[in-house]
């Protein structure tokens, strides 16, 4: 009788995903308070839309440029971590075999179990290295490209994402008005985009689109109301 393959199927770009939540978030919030707050102290569609390009274009930069070097920096803990695990195992290989077998311990298995996993680690050592950077020291080697990929993403995500709630203002010469339509676009676009955030990392799309929604709501309220006092 032939039986059906077992095919797994696992989320494989929470990277990705992650960059695009920092991203849209506060491309969606930060802009909407700049124009919604010049909406109210300036009646030119045409100001609004200059600041607000100004800042789209700053925002993105400084969120980008912050994105690079945090994954700058992820890459070059790895590798001094690595360089120190690749020293330890060659200078102090006994301190490191306790180490791999309390680490196995954690697991249930014991000494004379974990015996000939050992056997293995002393014969083979880059997999020794590769064992305790990620079960000791629980790190993953980056990707060659992430830190430019994640800089690269935040930015263009918040370009997009500020982009949505300054629309109106192009086609709108009254910012009263514009400022209503921003305030509806940009509420769908946080439970659009939490939605589809949803279905992306396996959580309730429908749930994710609701707290996405009110989580970024309170923000660009917030983000309004101190940006309407300032003015």
């Amino acid at each position: 009788m032939p039986l059906t393959p077992h095919i797994e199927k696992h989320f494989t770009g929470s990277e990705m995903i992650r960059d695009i939540v920092i991203g849209m978030s506060d491309g969606l919030t930060v802009p909407f308070a700049l124009t919604a707050g010049l909406s109210g102290a300036v009646n030119a569609s045409a100001i609004v839309v200059t600041a607000g390009l100004a800042e789209i274009a700053a925002g993105s930069i400084a969120m980008g440029l912050g994105g690079f070097l945090a994954g700058k920096s992820d890459a070059d803990h790895y590798a001094s971590e690595l360089a120190r695990e690749q020293s330890e195992v060659k200078t102090i290989p006994e301190a490191e075999t306790a180490e791999v077998t309390k680490i196995l311990q954690t697991y249930g298995i014991s000494s004379e179990e974990s015996q000939g996993t050992l056997d293995v680690m002393h014969k083979h050592p880059d997999w020794w290295v590769e064992f305790m950077m990620r079960f000791e020291l629980g790190l993953e080697k980056p990707r060659g490209n992430r830190a430019l990929t994640s800089g690269l993403t935040i930015g263009i995500a918040y370009i997009v994402g500020g982009l949505i709630p300054l629309a109106p203002y192009f086609f709108t010469h009254t910012t009263q008005t514009a400022l209503y339509y921003s305030v509806g676009l940009t509420l769908i676009a946080l439970l659009v985009f939490g939605t589809f955030k949803g279905r992306f990392t396996g959580a309730a799309p429908i749930r994710s689109g609701i707290q996405t929604l009110i989580i970024g709501g309170l923000a660009a309220t917030a983000a309004f109301l101190i940006a309407k006092v300032i003015s």
